[in-house]
């Protein structure tokens, strides 16, 4: 069985160092970079299956290295920040990241918020159909949209939220049953995560006059398709 590989990036070699400790113990290869340059260049050196990412870092701040990552590929990105305000868990959540935690953190809370969101990775196996509507399609296997021509490679949990979505046109459903249905009951995190991940979809995407994700004033969301 192949090991998951976490690469850590955080300027307190501390927190590294503890990292690995308690990522080891749980099995998993640890690899550390201690400032922005570093990271991306061992992101790309050693192509790890989650990183773990500080905001305040020398070189490139966590906001860029997030973007940079997620132009690239859609690994799971679970970001630091030792403010815990909500602009910065936001706009971490804007930028892509699955989850965040607030420094300090329980290094024991951190390995399950990584179990997690690895196991939330794995909820679009290679056996889900491919869904198209008008100028639409939808490749979870690939992670691939392909909207009026133009070809998008969504972040996991974008992707996992739009076929939600497309797996079920015209039902409403509220923020809770999202988290619950896409992120999983063990997620903890502010419910607002689901507006920003569909505004995320939206900038993308856009409207068609056949198809477009719906605000239910009040209720929550859905993706909304007329019959010819």
């Amino acid at each position: 069985m192949k090991q998951i590989k976490i690469l850590v990036i955080d300027d307190d070699p501390h927190i590294c160092e503890l990292i690995k400790l308690y990522g080891e113990t749980n099995g998993y290869q640890m690899i550390s970079a201690y400032d922005g340059m570093e990271g991306l260049e061992r992101f790309f050196d050693e192509t790890p299956d989650l990183v773990i990412l500080d905001i305040m870092l020398p070189e490139m701040d966590g906001w860029q290295l997030c973007k940079s990552i997620r132009a690239d590929k859609p690994t799971p990105i679970i970001m630091l920040t030792g403010k815990g305000e909500s602009y910065d868990r936001i706009k971490g959540l804007d930028l892509g990241a699955d989850d965040y935690m607030v420094k300090p953190f329980d290094p024991k809370e951190l390995m399950a918020r990584i179990k997690a969101v690895l196991r939330r990775g794995n909820q679009l196996p290679e056996t889900k159909e491919v869904i198209e509507f008008p100028s639409l399609r939808i490749d979870p296997n690939q992670y691939h949209v392909i909207c009026r021509g133009t070809e998008f490679t969504l972040p996991p949990k974008e992707m996992e939220l739009l076929y939600f979505f497309a797996t079920y046109p015209n039902q409403v459903f509220t923020r809770q049953q999202l988290l619950d249905k896409v992120w999983g009951f063990d997620f903890h995190g502010d419910p607002r995560t689901v507006d920003v991940h569909i505004k995320r979809i939206r900038e993308k995407l856009g409207d068609h006059t056949q198809w477009s994700l719906k605000t239910i004033r009040g209720i929550g969301y859905k993706f909304e398709v007329k019959s010819d």
